[in-house]
């Protein structure tokens, strides 16, 4: 598992805003930079729809329980299994 952090990508995202906004690169260093940037806002965008979405999961099973988890596979599986023990 990943040790990077939802705080570590804000950082990360600031610190290549710094770095397109250095107008000490060249035009090839701003180019690289650009290009860059859409790399990181297309991982970012997945990272954080994927928070989106554990987050909406956490709330449901929070509002209904165990009833939901069977509508929620990556959750219900493993707490299924310990049920079944």
């Amino acid at each position: 598992m990943s040790k990077t952090s939802l705080a570590d990508l804000n950082n990360h995202l600031f610190d290549q805003l710094d770095r397109l906004t250095d107008r000490k690169l060249t035009p090839e260093e701003t180019e690289t930079e650009i290009k860059r940037a859409g790399a990181m806002i297309g991982i970012a965008d997945r990272i954080s729809s994927n928070a989106d979405l554990s987050l909406k999961a956490a709330k449901l099973f929070a509002e209904h329980g165990k009833a939901v988890l069977p509508h929620l596979p990556q959750i219900g599986s493993r707490a299924n299994e310990s049920d079944a023990e």
